[in-house]
């Protein structure tokens, strides 16, 4: 069991705490951000600034800025291979060196290996999983999400909660999303470029969106504007602290995977999705001809593997008696921001 008594949590205070906690969304688009959080935490920009740059020089922050929405942006899946235990370095080595593939991981399962490819298009997507068959010899599971019920990895961490929002009792809101996986992204030449310009976080400056502005040729007041349209849009998902949840101690993280009716799918993913230490909850398609029945996913997150098995239980008691599997996450392999040059066509 992860604990809080490591190094990142004696180094903080209660001011560290509340912008880890308190800021990880909700930060204003508007030309001096830190100076409205200051206010909040009653302490002045810069003295802001420097804390979430000691934050991200710590590790306990992973970037500050906006988190994207690929499956809004362009074309994006989950897949994965039957990687044989000879190969599975090399088979990694592979897979991980497409940059459209931002995440991979190691789970105990036949299914051994996950990751995700996002790209401008479904053909762009498809000819990527193609070329991955090709090169491993490892057929490749594809599985595009159909329907998000809920997604958000914001949950508070500076605490002793041994799975995610165990301290919080609120529902979420769980209604379901239908996503296009032919959607394409329909920016005008600024969002675009704005996209590539922030994708690996904003600076930590007193005035971060007048130094992208400049970066990018427009002016500061076309940028806020077209920020807040993506934002609108559902583009970008939230603005602020992306936070290092395996450094804060949450590291038992199980997916489990459930052969849900479809005629139930919507009623059984909205009421799996609107639980608060369900992390992740979306459809994705059956595969009957690679022996994948399973077309709902939930992620619960953790500090404790026995609290969040005593959650799946729960779920599958109460909310989802249905045949499942645990995957459980075994080994990062690669985990990074997806890449958007290839989504935004410019």
């Amino acid at each position: 069991m992860s604990t809080l008594s490591g190094n990142w949590r004696e180094a903080i205070d209660d001011v560290d705490a509340a912008l880890i906690d308190g800021y990880q969304s909700g930060v204003p688009i508007e030309e001096r951000p830190f100076r409205a959080v200051g206010a909040d935490l009653g302490i002045d920009e810069s003295t802001v600034i420097d804390r979430v740059c000691a934050l991200q020089d710590a590790g306990i922050v992973r970037r500050f800025g906006a988190v994207l929405n690929p499956p809004v942006i362009g074309s994006s899946t989950l897949a994965a291979v039957q990687a044989p235990a000879d190969r599975f370095g090399e088979v990694a080595a592979v897979i991980n060196d497409y940059r459209q593939v931002n995440h991979n991981y190691a789970r105990d399962h036949e299914w051994n290996m996950w990751f995700v490819v996002t790209a401008g298009s479904q053909d762009a997507r498809d000819e990527i999983l193609a070329d991955i068959e090709s090169r491993t010899g490892c057929p490749v599971l594809n599985l595009p999400m159909l329907t998000d019920y809920y997604i958000d990895l914001e949950f508070p961490v500076v605490n002793a909660d041994r799975f995610a929002r165990e301290s919080l009792a609120n529902r979420t809101d769980s209604s379901a999303t239908r996503i296009s996986e032919e959607a394409a992204g329909d920016l005008s030449p600024l969002e675009a470029e704005l996209l590539l310009e922030i994708q690996d976080g904003f600076p930590l400056s007193a005035t971060p969106y007048r130094d992208i502005a400049a970066n990018v040729g427009y002016a500061v007041e076309d940028v806020l504007a077209a920020l807040e349209r993506l934002r609108d849009d559902g583009c970008i998902k939230r603005i602020g602290c992306v936070i290092n949840h395996v450094v804060t101690g949450f590291d038992a993280n199980c997916m489990v995977v459930w052969d849900v009716p479809d005629d139930e799918l919507d009623e059984l993913g909205e009421r799996a999705g609107g639980l608060p230490y369900v992390t992740l909850c979306y459809h994705r398609p059956r595969r009957p001809d690679q022996e994948w029945p399973y077309n709902l996913f939930t992620m619960i997150h953790g500090r404790d593997p026995e609290a969040v098995d005593a959650k799946i239980d729960e779920l599958a008691a109460d909310y989802l008696p249905v045949d499942h599997e645990r995957l459980y996450s075994t080994e990062t392999l690669k985990q990074t921001g997806a890449r958007y040059d290839d989504l935004v066509g410019i």
